[in-house]
């Protein structure tokens, strides 16, 4: 495990979450709630899922298998309505906890040892016995964030040509 992979790790998620919080920068809280595509996706609600997967996954990191909960029944419930920005929310409370939940995982990727692994919960995506290391978790943290990222791009062109890029 070396300084550098930990650096190289996150400047690359900085890079991606600076990429999503963009696609935020200057929209109302309706706008941030606005499906503008045929997705259900909004670009707060994006934000919001990215904060809650992160937040996830670094219990992954601390926890293993624990920070999945056992009632897969209302992991999937709380992972359908993460994509949904509420009426009663804002889009700065939204990226607030975005900023908090980014600083709790960079200082566990400061600190983490990368090659300890632990198991996945049995889904039908993981099936039983599947481990990943907190470095693979880490990865997947920052694809899923760069993928989210793209679709908020897409939607705040959408809604008023703005783009993240280019």
């Amino acid at each position: 495990m070396s300084d550098r992979e930990r650096s190289d790790l996150l400047d690359t998620l900085r890079h991606h979450r600076h990429l999503l919080r963009h696609t935020a920068f200057g929209l109302r809280d309706d706008q941030a709630r606005t499906r503008s595509t045929v997705s259900e996706l909004t670009v707060g609600g994006l934000i919001q899922h990215v904060t809650r997967m992160e937040s996830r996954w670094a219990g992954f990191l601390e926890r293993g298998t624990e920070a999945f909960g056992t009632d897969p029944e209302a992991a999937l419930a709380a992972h359908r309505a993460s994509f949904v920005m509420r009426e009663d929310q804002t889009l700065e409370e939204i990226l607030t906890a975005h900023a908090a939940q980014a600083a709790r995982t960079d200082d566990l990727i400061r600190t983490v040892d990368l090659d300890a692994d632990h198991a996945l919960p049995v889904t039908p995506w993981w099936p039983e016995g599947t481990r990943w290391t907190c470095r693979r978790a880490i990865h997947h943290v920052l694809a899923e964030t760069a993928q989210h990222a793209g679709h908020a791009d897409i939607i705040r062109e959408s809604l008023d040509g703005q783009k993240s890029m280019g």
